[in-house]
């Protein structure tokens, strides 16, 4: 803060060295005309210098300052500062200055957050430089094998975990359809009942006459898997009996609306109000998370990147009930095969 406000003093005499040169400026043209016009009386002279330096005080305070000020905290606030820090250093900020620099603030961090999306995409490729035919070739002949014998469900959970794979680490960080993502889904949970057997539950529900037109419909490639595997771990694997997970998909006029509910154990009230506030907003923290963690890709992840590529309001909502389960609400635009929505370009 103290290099704050020594940059901020040192442009203070500058503007004060400035002001003296426009005085001693027009002191020089005064004396020019009454060089060249003698019969200007000197009180006439002295009037005109008056009135000029007036003007060149007003034009510094109204207008040279006020342009430097604002230079220095757009500065400032692309440097990191927060409003608090600029309080300190006696800074009045007006509202339309405060909204300019909210606004700058936004494009930076929104900047910085697609510089880490970038950067932890990066990072996953190397993660998944494995040969991915030597990963296929290899499940495709175990489950062979297990056919061969007679093991057809260790061939089915063998062909679903290929399944799963090659749609995970596929190339590229795409928009898919909805039907990619259930089927997905679909082998996720095959491969989660090889392990819970009888005590887990998938249910799809949508209208059916509205099939066709719903599963053409895009979002970011795993979406929905993640917020399963949510579910499964921190809802029902803690959970005595049985567990049922439930996605239910309906369209209004604008949006697609998705919820994924389960009936697990539910969270705390104070943790699942920080969770909503950590998705309302877009936040590099939400992208650069510990890859190890249980429970897979984070739900502040998934909103992150529907924002990202949609707007801001777009995203996740949570609602849950201690002992009485969660539901996690999507919300996305209409987008089909033509990858636009409202002239934007969502092709990634």
């Amino acid at each position: 803060m103290k290099k704050v406000k020594k940059k901020y003093l040192s442009r203070r005499i500058r503007a004060f060295f400035l002001l003296i040169f426009l005085m001693l400026l027009l002191l020089s043209v005064m004396l020019t005309l009454l060089f060249i016009f003698k019969g200007v009386s000197f009180l006439w002279a002295l009037m005109l210098y008056i009135i000029s330096i007036a003007m060149a005080v007003i034009f510094h305070f109204w207008i040279v300052l006020p342009f430097g000020k604002f230079e220095h905290l757009m500065e400032l606030v692309a440097d990191g500062y927060s409003f608090d820090n600029l309080q300190e250093c006696e800074y009045s900020i007006s509202p339309e200055m405060e909204h300019a620099m909210q606004q700058l603030r936004r494009m930076i961090d929104q900047k910085e957050i697609l510089r880490a999306s970038k950067k932890q995409a990066e990072y996953l490729a190397l993660q998944n430089q494995i040969n991915p035919h030597f990963l296929y070739n290899t499940l495709e002949g175990i489950r062979g094998e297990t056919l061969a014998v007679g093991l057809d469900s260790v061939a089915n959970m063998t062909e679903s975990l290929a399944t799963f794979f090659r749609y995970t680490i596929s190339k590229g960080d795409r928009l898919v359809t909805l039907a990619e993502e259930l089927k997905n889904v679909r082998d996720y949970y095959t491969i989660q009942r090889y392990r819970f057997g009888e005590r887990l539950s998938l249910q799809i529900e949508y209208d059916k006459s509205e099939e066709r037109q719903l599963m053409d419909f895009l979002m970011p490639k795993l979406t929905l898997q993640p917020l399963v595997e949510n579910a499964v771990y921190h809802g029902i694997e803690r959970k005595l009996g049985t567990g049922h997970i439930w996605i239910k998909i309906e369209m209004t006029r604008k949006r697609l609306l998705i919820v994924v509910s389960d009936d697990g154990l539910g969270i705390e009230s104070e943790q699942l109000e920080e969770m909503n506030q950590r998705l309302q907003r877009m936040k590099v923290e939400n992208v650069e998370q510990r890859v190890e963690q249980k429970g897979g890709i984070a739900i502040s992840n998934v909103s992150n990147r529907i924002k990202l590529l949609f707007g801001e309001s777009y995203g996740l909502h949570m609602y849950s009930v201690i002992n009485g389960g969660t539901d996690v609400e999507i919300t996305l635009p209409l987008v089909r095969e033509d990858r636009t929505i409202e002239g934007r370009d969502f092709t990634v």
